[in-house]
């Protein structure tokens, strides 16, 4: 079974005095990993290590901020496994008392306090810009590569994801797209799985030169949701040859994603929290990525369901197909 990305950080139990040495951080930070409920990753491990060995944008700070900032993190940390909203405000708001920049509390800030799409995508970006703040300029730019395999970027990196994730929702595509690209040049490695989207976004406004450059970077990419992906670019590029030939693995990847795509299989509400290659729960998931490039193309649509009755496949009639096919998000940039 596969974990999503995960959206929220590793938690951290109340009443731990903060750690100064290295030593102890190593500590902290296994703990954290331990007490998580997301699987434990070698990539995370490897990630503690590389963080010990590694610099660390600490060393720039005199001992009363890096205590303050440490601090502060761990009542965010609490915050998070807070068991009322009450208590999780509380404790988030102390956090920024101790650190105006500490980029999990004001992410918690503005899921509990803000009351529309703007105002959730104005915290947001607080959130992002308090992250590179704190991150520091050179940091980032010594950095850039491998930034998940630093433990401390990671606050900064889930609050891109997360605006972005909210920007791709609202049909603010070309913003949605800037943040996208700019984790995978921190991260080519791609930790967080932000290449997904990414592709969708792409190909729903028509970026086919960016597809393309993403289905050729992860090329060993076998999930459902690139195979499906590349038999879109491949067919808005005009290449029908390379579509069907693209269909056909696609299939082989996950069959289910083609019976969501024409209507004949209702999308289940709500998304899964863990996956197998080539499970309906895959298909989930590819639906929420590639599917809404698909489902603003409905001309792609049609074709699919010409290859369903030329390969023999049973096919619905496009219209009725068409009308069930998941409608795309809100207008496009």
């Amino acid at each position: 079974m596969t974990r999503k990305p995960a959206k929220k950080s590793p938690t951290k139990k109340k009443g731990a005095a903060a750690p100064h040495s290295e030593i102890e951080q190593a500590k902290r930070q296994l703990k954290e990993l331990m007490e998580s409920e997301d699987l434990i990753t070698p990539d995370d491990l490897k990630a503690l290590f590389f963080s010990l060995a590694g610099p660390s944008r600490m060393d720039t700070l005199d001992d009363p901020e890096s205590v303050a900032k440490d601090e502060a993190q761990q009542l965010a940390f609490d915050a998070m496994e807070a068991e009322s909203e009450a208590e999780a405000r509380k404790l988030a708001k102390r956090a920024l008392r101790l650190d105006p920049d500490c980029v999990d509390a004001l992410v918690l800030i503005t899921d509990l306090d803000a009351r529309s799409t703007r105002e959730t995508i104005e915290g947001l970006q607080k959130a992002v810009a308090a992250g590179e703040r704190s991150l520091g300029a050179q940091f980032i730019r010594e950095n850039t590569g491998h930034f998940w395999m630093l433990i401390e970027t990671r606050p900064y990196m889930r609050a891109m994801a997360q605006l972005a994730g909210v920007l791709f929702a609202e049909g603010l595509n070309l913003d949605a797209i800037r943040i996208y690209e700019k984790m995978l040049e921190l991260n080519p490695n791609d930790n967080q799985g932000v290449r997904d989207p990414l592709l969708g976004v792409y190909l729903a406004v028509n970026d086919l030169d960016g597809a393309g450059r993403l289905l050729k970077k992860y090329k060993d990419d076998a999930m459902a949701n690139f195979a499906w992906g590349h038999v879109l670019e491949r067919y808005l590029s005009g290449d029908l040859t390379g579509a069907a030939a693209a269909l056909k693995k696609a299939r082989k990847a996950n069959r289910f994603v083609e019976l969501y795509m024409t209507g004949q299989k209702p999308i289940p509400k709500g998304m899964p929290e863990m996956y197998s290659p080539g499970s309906e729960e895959e298909a989930m998931l590819c639906m929420d990525g590639a599917g809404r490039a698909w489902a603003k193309h409905k001309e792609a649509v049609s074709w699919l369901l010409d290859q369903q009755g030329a390969d023999g496949r049973r096919a619905i009639p496009s219209k009725a197909a068409l009308k069930r096919v998941p409608v795309a998000g809100k207008k496009l940039q």
